[in-house]
């Protein structure tokens, strides 16, 4: 083939880079609130992450509470990916209930669960913000539940597991946000060693309870 018959690259079309514009956006959002928190999150400031020019950030979100809303869905539907995607690196082994809690911990680091948190908080006092997180949590919720529910294929522990599972997560959830104040992640590590100790114990009552109903 001759460098003149070589096929030459096909041109975006104007939707394409309208939907690549928003991700970088909504991205760019999830990074302010993970660098400057709900309050220091500004339109300005986003436009600047995303690298493009206020116009073209108002032409697809006209204010702050546009961008935030659109962008919680955005942040869902990667929160929901993570959980999919590291229960794919999870070895069970034998003991189900360890390899859970191991990665749930794992699930909740990194700057998507920083970025939550700020929107939950900022939740509390806006009706619009708190409107939106309620409509994506159960979504992100089922992922993580799909992906936990890999460790225990007997159907008739699946209940047992699921409350099990929302047990934890408010513990490791309490603990994270409390420690931002210090933000000492070996301090919050050893915390949730912790509460593992004691929810290994109620998971174990469980699975004891469902074992005498067969």
């Amino acid at each position: 083939m001759t460098r003149t018959d070589a096929p030459k690259p096909q041109r975006r079309t104007q939707e394409q880079r309208s939907s690549e514009m928003r991700t970088r956006l909504l991205d760019a959002t999830i990074d302010c609130l993970v660098e400057y928190g709900y309050a220091g999150t500004t339109t300005p400031r986003v436009a600047e992450l995303a690298g493009v020019t206020r116009g073209a950030q108002v032409h697809h979100f006209g204010s702050k509470t546009d961008l935030v809303v659109a962008a919680i869905s955005h942040l869902a539907q990667r929160r929901a990916e993570t959980a999919m995607r590291e229960m794919d690196r999870v070895v069970v082994g034998t003991d189900p209930v360890d390899a859970a809690l191991a990665f749930l911990w794992e699930l909740h680091q990194g700057p998507l669960f920083i970025a939550t948190a700020e929107l939950w908080v900022a939740g509390r006092t806006d009706p619009v913000l708190a409107s939106a997180m309620e409509k994506v949590e159960p979504f992100v919720n089922n992922a993580v539940l799909m992906a936990v529910a890999r460790f225990v294929p007997d159907e008739m522990r699946r209940k047992e597991a699921r409350d099990f599972v929302y047990t934890a997560m408010d513990a490791l959830r309490g603990i994270l946000v409390a420690n931002f104040i210090d933000a000492d992640s070996e301090r919050a590590h050893r915390r949730w060693r912790r509460a593992c100790v004691h929810l290994r114990g109620i998971a174990n009552a469980a699975l004891k309870k469902v074992d005498s109903l067969d």
